[in-house]
Parts: structure tokens; C-alpha cells; sequence
């Protein structure tokens, strides 16, 4: 029999410690399956919404809940890391010159910080257990494991998936990078965080690519995040002209939200301050990246993992969307690329720059 009073306390100091590695955000829950979650995301799937994302379904089975992938589970511990912006993340809407990169992509990986952050708790949990004389085993996650963070959070009380299916939090707005540990330790679960979006609908309304059929459902092939980040080959033709200065990623479902008015940028963790390079970068210099310059400048970001031709791909849609004709001569450059979808993205935007095909 597990000693509640020795439970509580440690539950208590993990709060405190999580903190100190850097979480703006920690709640638990009971880690059981929530069948109501997996069919959701059985619907999803059933609609092709994940679009080329087959990862998503492989491992669907995995995904209904903690102990569809570890049976073992008793707890999940929900963390998250603030990384609020300074600024208003739509400023550089229409600038000519200048391409926009979502927020969470202008400092560093936030894989690399918050896993970094989930492996130092969960190392002094293993340790403060021991102490307390408690057998424990513990796992830990952060995105890139078939692992729905999102209802895990709201489960665990520090936010609620919004009509555009991230977490939002009361504190922090709609900007946490989100991770999770799965425990053996049967935690107080904290109260599930209930819907705080009301009748607003400022997200749905700002999508410049109508991807949200309904308030909390998302057809990942219409996102913008998606086209610029997940989606290879050409970006379909209908939705280049309204991803416009996008290069990576899009913000404006986000930013448009209300809550955002309590998220301070002082609860920020500092890994994901914005790098000068890249929040406002010059899309003339983009387009000259090679391979090796690429992996240079994106070095430690999220970036690089997309590579150089997805990337210069982006690029070449935002200067065709631009209008500035002084960015024909390094679009031109690009016409005898190696790969094909940066060639014919290259003549598409020469087109839109010049009117000649």
C-alpha cells in the first residue's frame, strides 16, 4: 500500500521543481484511456484531415490514451514551457522584403530544451522516490511520440484544446510547448481544465486558408503550418497566393486569440527568445541558402529539420506572393535547381514577379 501523506508531499516538491527546470505550466491525471479522445481521432483519420501525416495513423492504437502504450501507467505528468512572444507575431504581415517564421521556430529546438528539461525531472523524481522508499517506473515524451499532449494537458488542468485544437491556458495564453511523463505513482489527479473559448471564433475567422471545418477540428492538408512544414513536393497551387510572406509555419490562429492577453513574454523560457536573424529575415538572403549554408544558419533550430529544398521551396512561394521585383534576379538563380519542386516553385514565383512565364 502506497503511502498517501509520502505521495502528496512528493507530488508537492515536483511542482516546485518542475519550475526550476524551467515549466511554466505542471498538472496531473489519471492515466487511463479516454475512449471519447480515440474515436475523435479515429474520426479525424477516417477524414483524411492528417493529410500525408501517416505517422499519425500508423500508430493510431498507440495514441487512444497512456496505457494503449504502456499499460503499467497509473499518472501522466502534463509540463509545459512558455515561449510568448515579445512582439505581435503578425507585424511583418505583407512586408515585401521581409519573411515571417512562427514564433515557436525563432529561438532554439524546443525538442532538444524541453526534453532536456523532462529527462532532469524525471531524474530527480526516480531520486526523491527512492528516497522516500517507493517503488517507481517512469517514461517520458515530448512530440515526437505517438503520445495526444494536447487532451493530456487539459486532462491534467493546465489549459483546454480552443476551437483551433491547441491548448490554451488561462496564464500563458496559447504559447506552450507541451511534454509529458507517465509514472507508475498513483498522483492526485488536479481538476480537468474546462472550455474557455465561449462563443469567440477570432481563430476560425483569421485562417488565411479556411483549414478549420468546424470549431476544434483542423484539416491539417488546408494549414499553412502543415504546407510549409510537413507537406513535400510542390505546395498546391490554390493555396500559394494566401500562405504570402509564410515561410515556416503560420501564427495568426494563435495570435488572434483573446486569452493571449495574459501570456507575458517575462514567463518565457529564455531558450526560445528570439534569434535576431530570425524574426524578421531578408527573403533576398533566404534564397541564396545551399545546402551547407542552410545547415549553418539553422543549426539548433526546428528549421533544419525540414532541409534545404522544403525550405528554399517556401521561400520562393513567399517572393512570387511579394511583388518585389528586385527579387527576380536570385528567383531566377533558382530556375536550373537540382531539385524539381524548388525549379518549379522558382518559375511560378518568376511568373508572379514578372508576368512572364
Amino acid at each position: 500500500m502506497v503511502n498517501a501523506a509520502v505521495i502528496n508531499s512528493l507530488q508537492h516538491e515536483l511542482r516546485q521543481q518542475a519550475a526550476q527546470l524551467g515549466f511554466a505550466a505542471i498538472g496531473f491525471a489519471p492515466a487511463a484511456d479516454n475512449p471519447q479522445q480515440a474515436q475523435r481521432l479515429r474520426e479525424w483519420l477516417d477524414a483524411g484531415f492528417h493529410g500525408d501525416m501517416a505517422w499519425m495513423e500508423d500508430r493510431a492504437d498507440v495514441r487512444q490514451g497512456p496505457q494503449s502504450m504502456w499499460s503499467e501507467a497509473q499518472s501522466v505528468i502534463a509540463l509545459g514551457m512558455s515561449y510568448a512572444p515579445d512582439g505581435d507575431p503578425l507585424a511583418l504581415e505583407g512586408d515585401d522584403e521581409k519573411a515571417r517564421i512562427s514564433v515557436y521556430a525563432q529561438g532554439r529546438d524546443y525538442h532538444d530544451v524541453v526534453k532536456k528539461a523532462l529527462k532532469a525531472l524525471a531524474r530527480w523524481l526516480a531520486a526523491a522516490a527512492q528516497d522516500a522508499g517507493l517503488e517507481m517506473q517512469l517514461k517520458v515524451f515530448v512530440d515526437t511520440a505517438p503520445v495526444m499532449e494536447k487532451p493530456l494537458g487539459q486532462a491534467a488542468g493546465i489549459g483546454w484544446q480552443g476551437k483551433h485544437t491547441n491548448l490554451v491556458s488561462r496564464e500563458h495564453g496559447s504559447w506552450l510547448f507541451l511534454g509529458a511523463i507517465y509514472t507508475t505513482l498513483p498522483f492526485a489527479p488536479d481538476m480537468p481544465e474546462k472550455d474557455h473559448c465561449g462563443s469567440c471564433n477570432a481563430c476560425q475567422q483569421a485562417c488565411p486558408t479556411d483549414a478549420f471545418p468546424a470549431p476544434y477540428q483542423l484539416d491539417a492538408r488546408r494549414c499553412i503550418s502543415y504546407l510549409t512544414i510537413e507537406h513535400k513536393g510542390p505546395i498546391p497551387l490554390e493555396f500559394r497566393a494566401a500562405i504570402g510572406n509564410r515561410i515556416y509555419g503560420c501564427d495568426d490562429c494563435l495570435a488572434v486569440c483573446p486569452w493571449n492577453k495574459f501570456a507575458e513574454a517575462a514567463g518565457r523560457n529564455l531558450a526560445f527568445t528570439a534569434r535576431d536573424d530570425l524574426a524578421g529575415p531578408l527573403l533576398r538572403d533566404l534564397l541564396t541558402l545551399d545546402d551547407a549554408g542552410f545547415r549553418a544558419k539553422f543549426s539548433g533550430s526546428p528549421i533544419k529539420r525540414i532541409g534545404r529544398d522544403r525550405f528554399v521551396r517556401n521561400c520562393l512561394i513567399a517572393a512570387g506572393n511579394s511583388g518585389n521585383r528586385a527579387l527576380a534576379g536570385p528567383v531566377r538563380a533558382l530556375l536550373g535547381d537540382g531539385d524539381e519542386t524548388v525549379a518549379e516553385s522558382a518559375r511560378w514565383a518568376l511568373e508572379q514577379l514578372t508576368g512572364n512565364p
